[in-house]
């Protein structure tokens, strides 16, 4: 027998407009798994019970026709984002006790969607790191082996939905940080075009690189979450692409997106890194399946290389230098504290140089791939890391070895097109290996069609690790964990 968190988010909101679960029991279900694991693997900072029960009784009572299609279905909102009279720490202790007074769009849009958030998932210091072990909660674990990070710096919510203490999750990527946990997770994690999800209703938009997106076990629940998300909002800095007829969910099911041309690479983008060959294996199985679905899969060069890495260096050191009130500058994390003194250290002068530079080298990379529809290659250039392995090295050199374990991604920020990262592939040890899918700017319908029809091609990807069986987080220790349950 199915229990309710072995559901995916679209079967448990179909459940719950058949009568046979409502709100308020499914909530009550995920309440009392994250009672038992959030600790174990590092999934929430903030459980926002009470509220939750409050809004799951609201859900219940809307009347059918008024419902969509994740409607009563239980999520998470990442702790980066404003959620109006709920702790938010932004992953600092520096902000232990911070409670804004407003919400972020997409907070509003989730909850006018009928969804039902549990509360705020663990993140890096400031969306800073790759990795989401800060002072404010356990580090954010993975479940398929509880010794390797579940990534960041949405590393809560893929713990959670890895975890099924949530079927999806919003999270947020300024340079993979949506993708890096799926990879590590075994998860779909969505990065929309630029402007596609609003990043209000503070900020200026951080030079294009962030971006809120959904996180889920399927491509369809992706899909239905960005539906959710992907709401147009006055005076938002970049205009949104045109959303497609019958929304992104329809694209999904449908899986149809006609004969593409998909160019493949597996070289570094931002480090002349050796690449782990689980990670080729996983780029090959996927082109083997795409080639096998009709498309036409090309060897292309990298649109970018290492030479670019200096370029998004420098904006990244500028984007953390987020506010901070001067007399909590201690209590930051020694690698915020360096990311925001090299970033004090630039001038105006220097930024707008280094930010025409870097779009001279995007405009020279859109032409080297300007054959193909969609690109295709690694997530990461190995497929897991243990927990502490960043954390553990001087500021400097954990940076560094940041950008080799990830120099794809944050590439794909630079440029503003769609990417996902998709649980093809897997290590001996049953670890997953996750590939990278990037579509052009705006084309997302087309690469979430493209997903879905992978996921088919690969039989589904809605897999369990061993802990999604606990019950009970005393009988699961922080060092086994590797392995896989029934689905």
């Amino acid at each position: 027998m199915a229990e309710p968190h072995d559901l995916t988010a679209l079967e448990q909101a179909a459940a719950i407009a058949r009568g046979e679960l409502s709100s308020v029991e499914l909530v009550g279900h995920q309440l009392t798994r994250v009672d038992a694991l959030s600790d174990t693997v590092g999934a929430f900072v903030t459980v926002t019970q009470e509220l939750a029960v409050e809004a799951a009784r609201a859900a219940d009572a809307v009347p059918a026709e008024r419902r969509g299609p994740l409607h009563g279905v239980p999520t998470a909102i990442k702790d980066l984002t404003l959620t109006a009279g709920v702790r938010t720490t932004f992953g600092s202790a520096a902000f232990a006790d911070f409670v804004p007074p407003i919400d972020a769009d997409v907070v509003r849009f989730i909850r006018a969607a009928g969804l039902v958030s549990l509360g705020k998932t663990t993140t890096s210091e400031l969306g800073c790191s790759l990795y989401s072990e800060g002072l404010v909660a356990p580090p954010a674990r993975n479940p398929w082996g509880l010794g390797y990070t579940a990534g960041g710096s949405s590393g809560g919510a893929a713990a959670a939905v890895a975890a099924g203490l949530v079927p999806v999750a919003q999270g947020s990527d300024g340079g993979g940080s949506l993708r890096i946990p799926a990879s590590l997770c075994g998860l779909v994690g969505y990065k929309p075009s630029r402007g596609l999800v609003s990043g209000g209703p503070l900020g200026f938009g951080a030079f294009g690189l962030p971006t809120n997106g959904p996180l889920g076990r399927t491509v369809a629940d992706v899909a239905a979450l960005l539906d959710v998300m992907a709401q147009p909002v006055p005076g938002e800095p970049y205009l949104p692409p045109a959303a497609p007829a019958g929304g992104y969910l329809a694209a999904a099911r449908e899986a149809a997106p006609g004969r593409l041309r998909i160019g493949r690479f597996t070289s570094p983008m931002l480090a002349d890194e050796p690449v782990h060959p689980d990670c080729v294996a996983a780029v090959d199985r996927a082109a083997g399946l795409l080639t096998a679905a009709g498309h036409e899969v090309v060897e292309v060069p990298a649109p970018l290389g290492p030479a670019a890495w200096p370029l998004f260096e420098t904006v990244w050191y500028v984007l953390a230098l987020s506010p901070v009130p001067p007399e909590r500058e201690r209590e930051l994390l020694p690698l915020t504290r360096l990311l925001r003194s090299r970033g004090a250290a630039v001038g105006a002068g220097a930024l707008m140089a280094t930010l025409g530079e870097l779009q001279a080298q995007v405009r020279l990379g859109a032409h080297r791939t300007a054959g193909c529809d969609l690109l295709l290659c690694p997530t990461l250039a190995a497929p897991q890391a243990p927990v502490g392995s960043f954390a553990a090295l001087d500021p400097a050199e954990d940076f560094d070895r940041q950008r080799r374990f990830s120099p794809y991604c944050a590439i794909f920020n630079v440029t503003g097109e769609p990417s996902v990262s998709l649980p093809v592939g897997r290590t001996a040890d049953g670890m997953p290996v996750g590939v990278l899918l990037t579509g052009r700017y705006g084309a997302d319908a087309t690469l979430i069609a493209t997903a879905a029809q992978l996921e088919h091609g690969s039989g589904g990807w809605d897999h369990h690790p061993a802990i999604w069986r606990a019950v009970d987080s005393a009988n699961v220790n922080t060092t086994s964990g590797v392995g896989e349950s029934s689905p």
